[in-house]
């Protein structure tokens, strides 16, 4: 299996069905829509489902896990996105979005909002592949750097509180700053948890005793 038939991706779609007989920017827009699918499909891509950009996306998304998410839009760009942003909220996936609207002008705030790749005009087959690519590794990059944050914020959050242990265990039972380290890191160890978990307890029960 190729890494990208391995991907499973969702396309973000608007109902072009109706109307589209009479309508010639309703059909250029649905042969443009139907390019983007064969290209995907043809690039060896797993398409599990088109969807409209509704008020459900966020419980088909959670039912259907995918790892992309293709955002084909045009003039109503601004309000798909929208509607991705916040259906991935509470599980960010790489999103690219497509379009041949020339209006960039709300590019920054996109990318801002978790867009991994804004392609305009970018419809062309032997394109998707490697947009696909660059969204995926951009979109694993920055999620790294987010883990790095949380971790930094986690650590700086830890030393606050066992240094506040400390302080507790040394005004209370006489101790060293060493000895109540130690103390703290034993009981860490004794029950596998964190030492910032351990300070944390400490502090609590010191607040529920008095």
């Amino acid at each position: 299996m190729t890494p990208s038939q391995s991907l499973r991706l969702v396309i973000i779609a608007p109902d072009l069905l109706e109307g589209i007989s009479t309508d010639s920017h309703a059909r250029a827009q649905a042969e443009r829509s139907r390019q983007l699918r064969i290209g995907l499909l043809e690039n060896g891509y797993n398409v599990v489902a088109v969807l409209p950009a509704d008020t459900f996306l966020y419980e088909r998304l959670a039912q259907l896990q995918p790892d992309m998410i293709i955002v084909d839009a045009e003039s109503e760009a601004r309000d798909s996105l929208e509607h991705v942003v916040m259906a991935t909220r509470d599980a960010r996936r790489p999103i690219v979005l497509f379009t041949n609207d020339n209006d960039t002008s709300h590019v920054k705030d996109a990318v801002a909002a978790g867009v991994s790749a804004y392609i305009v005009a970018g419809l062309s087959p032997e394109r998707i592949r490697p947009i696909l690519d660059v969204a995926m590794a951009r979109f694993e990059h920055e999620q790294g750097l987010r883990r790095e944050l949380a971790d930094v914020r986690t650590e700086l959050q830890d030393r606050k509180i066992i240094d506040r242990a400390k302080g507790l265990l040394m005004q209370r039972q006489n101790l060293t700053e060493k000895a109540a380290y130690d103390k703290l890191r034993k009981a860490a160890m004794d029950k596998g948890l964190r030492l910032g978990e351990v300070a944390q307890r400490m502090l609590d029960a010191a607040d529920l005793l008095g």
